[in-house]
């Protein structure tokens, strides 16, 4: 009997860190899908030239510096790290769900 239990522990257990790798592989692909739909519409004929004149565009490049100056990749994440990383999880499954 303490062995059945402690191999129901066990299974208990890895069943847990299972779903929790799991998870972790969904946000990681709801990412990669972001940014390789980004990228795939970046190169868009329609978006192209904006795009480039973005890129030259100091003004804009110094704010979006700013911007991602706010962003940390630091395991602990203050709350914006946290809603922007929400954000980009939420909407790379409603695209993999869209495109898929």
């Amino acid at each position: 009997m303490k062995t059945l239990s402690v191999t129901m522990l066990a299974l208990f257990l890895f069943t847990g860190v299972a779903n929790a790798q799991f998870a972790a592989s969904k946000d990681a692909q709801y990412l990669a899908v972001v940014k390789a739909v980004a990228n795939y519409k970046i190169d868009d004929e329609e978006n192209l030239r904006q795009v480039e004149e973005l890129r030259d565009n100091e003004k804009f490049n110094n704010k979006l510096q700013k911007m991602l100056d706010k962003l940390s990749n630091k395991r602990t994440k203050d709350s914006t790290n946290q809603r922007v990383l929400q954000i980009l999880k939420r909407t790379g499954k409603e695209l993999n769900d869209l495109l898929d």
